[in-house]
């Protein structure tokens, strides 16, 4: 249906977690154009600087980047720690622009997603096309902010995002609002 594909801001095959999340209007996005590689640390510290200031006010949020998180190699993504993502409700993983990389598997990482609640959306780029993974990047940037660092915007949203996870069948959806 057009109308729930325009609804649609994530979608994958491979998600951790279960139910469904209806008052999540903050996401955490690190920003697909303008994201280096080379500059993965900065963007780690400006994701615990918002964190921090999220978490304070006891704002949940929906983390969006690209790469591994937590990554080791900070090549493969962005080396963030557990109390630098640690007031994420949901965490979406989309590939790098230039690099194939194979989704997070760290063991203590995941034992914190579980432990906590935290749902976790793998997207593929090699999964795009019609019916796979899905991440709406054009929306978000278009979407008005309420900080924006060289990495990292973070983005206050009118209405609340609709989220729904079966971890069962590894599916989820991330919805915009109806408004």
């Amino acid at each position: 249906m057009p109308g729930q594909q325009a609804a649609l801001l994530c979608r994958s095959r491979k998600v951790l977690g279960n139910g469904r999340l209806v008052s999540i209007r903050d996401l955490v996005v690190v920003d697909f154009q303008r994201f280096e590689r080379a500059r993965s640390q900065e963007a780690a510290a400006e994701i615990g600087r918002l964190n921090s200031r999220l978490l304070a006010r006891h704002t949940p949020y929906i983390l969006i980047g690209v790469g591994r998180w937590g990554s080791r190699d900070p090549w493969l993504g962005i080396p963030v720690t557990w109390d630098q993502v640690a007031g994420a409700r949901v965490i979406v993983e989309a590939g790098l622009r230039d690099l194939k990389v194979t989704p997070s598997q760290g063991s203590h990482f995941f034992q914190n997603l579980t432990s906590f609640n935290v749902g976790y959306f793998t997207i593929n780029p090699e999964d795009r096309g019609a019916g796979d993974d899905v991440l709406d990047w054009a929306w978000l940037d278009a979407q008005p902010h309420q900080s924006d660092e060289a990495h990292v915007r973070h983005l206050r949203l009118d209405e609340p995002v609709l989220v729904k996870m079966n971890g069962r069948k590894g599916e989820g959806v991330i919805l915009k609002a109806a408004g």
